[in-house]
């Protein structure tokens, strides 16, 4: 393998500091349509902001959609076994806290396959009857106030109450679950961290989150409920069943994943519709015929994850530059979901926007997003509710969270006229 090299040219217009992703979206894309023309796979500084900064002399960003695909669906040169963030992650800790999305080959597949296999039919279902009930009890609560913070009040709401009560997670654990899962994500924000450095707050978190799965799994083991954790605990493929470790590794995953991903479309989505009103009339007018193209709409538009890493297992070309085995590209979804080479008209919010190949739900290939089908049930329960029941909701301007890996709403002020 060849070692990374620290004699490139840094482009100039670099996405490597905080400042860069401190900025607004609006501002970032329009340095990713730069770089999309001129130099789509381009060498920067090592990215600021990692909590464990990386010995790597920089890295690449992949601007382009087409690249972005390419490199998610060629696990055979572009691994995320070696982590998927722009920091050093010990192994041990990238197994624990990312599951199989930090695993690539065989034990990629066979851990999907068998966390696959606890998605009965029967389970699908029941989740989808969940949610339904969810979306519907969240707006009734919407409806009872006058005003508030919209991320609190609705957009946070949904993803932890549909993840914990699927896993059969006791109602009295799932605040501090919810707690906990914040802090994997958000260990920089003030007021999560509460005075605790960085490394303290992501330790504590995932010692916790797996502690619960853990106690979880053993007492589904012992006692078998109607509920996804059971499904994991019972799942076998081919004669091989999960692990205790694998099955608490996949509730923080989904507790992390599943929360961040829906949270953050709920809330940027929610704005999309206010600041165009053609759009929401569409909607308004008939959901059902509209609901699946908007959804996918919802998710290309909003991108709420911006990044992901790959290390390069090869020396290999893309985007006509070459790059040595070792070294890290980051992969932009938000630019490669403005790409006019991929849609029509990007920077617009269209519902009705066919054919989408977002990269919302990755790039294609082995890692592609398993709860694809919960974000969308999600989003597609919670806005059919919305836009039928609460006409007089009137959104402030959002407070964004600072970084460079989700676009994370902190707050978003709401009035409701009756």
């Amino acid at each position: 393998m060849s070692a990374p090299t620290a004699d490139r040219t840094f482009h100039p217009d670099t996405i490597s500091p905080l400042s860069f992703w401190a900025a607004s979206a609006a501002d970032r894309e329009a340095t990713f349509a730069r770089l999309r023309a001129d130099a789509p796979v381009s060498w920067h500084p090592p990215v600021e902001g990692a909590l464990i900064p990386p010995e790597q002399p920089g890295i690449w960003a992949v601007a382009r959609h087409a690249d972005i695909a390419y490199v998610s669906k060629h696990p055979e040169l572009f691994t995320s076994g070696q982590g998927v963030m722009v920091e050093e992650v010990p192994e041990e800790m990238l197994e624990a806290a990312m599951s199989f999305l930090a695993m690539d080959g065989k034990r990629h597949s066979m851990l999907r396959r068998l966390v696959s296999a606890a998605f009965t039919p029967r389970r699908v279902e029941a989740i989808t009857e969940q949610i339904e009930n969810q979306a519907r009890v969240i707006v009734d609560d919407l409806l009872a106030t006058d005003s508030g913070d919209f991320v609190a009040q609705v957009s946070k709401r949904l993803p932890m109450w549909t993840i914990y009560e699927m896993m059969g997670l006791p109602e009295e654990h799932r605040e501090e679950a919810a707690h906990h899962a914040d802090g994997m994500v958000s260990w920089n924000d003030p007021d999560v961290a509460a005075g605790r450095e960085p490394g303290e707050v992501l330790n504590e978190s995932l010692v916790a989150l797996l502690g619960l799965a853990l106690d979880l799994a053993e007492a589904r083991r012992a006692d078998p409920r109607d509920d996804l954790m059971t499904n994991l605990v019972e799942a076998e493929v081919d004669g091989e069943h999960l692990t205790d470790e694998e099955i608490a590794a996949f509730f923080v995953l989904l507790s992390v994943a599943g929360n961040d991903t829906t949270r953050n479309t709920i809330s940027l989505v929610a704005r999309a519709l206010q600041d165009n009103p053609e759009q929401r009339s569409l909607l308004v007018d008939d959901f059902e015929g509209h609901a699946a193209t908007a959804i996918e709409e919802f998710v290309r538009y909003a991108t709420p994850v911006m990044t992901f890493r790959r290390t390069a297992v090869v020396d290999t070309e893309l985007g006509g530059q070459q790059i040595k085995a070792g070294e890290w590209l980051l992969l932009l979804y938000p630019s490669g979901n403005r790409d006019a080479d991929a849609f029509d008209a990007p920077a617009a919010f269209d519902v009705t926007r066919s054919p989408n190949p977002h990269l919302g739900f990755g790039g294609g290939g082995p890692h592609y997003c398993m709860g694809a089908f919960l974000a969308k049930t999600q989003l597609r329960e919670l806005f059919g509710q919305l836009l039928s029941r609460a006409p007089g909701l009137t959104l402030g301007d959002p407070e964004y969270l600072v970084g460079n890996f989700v676009h994370a709403v902190r707050s978003l002020p709401y009035t409701l006229e009756k």
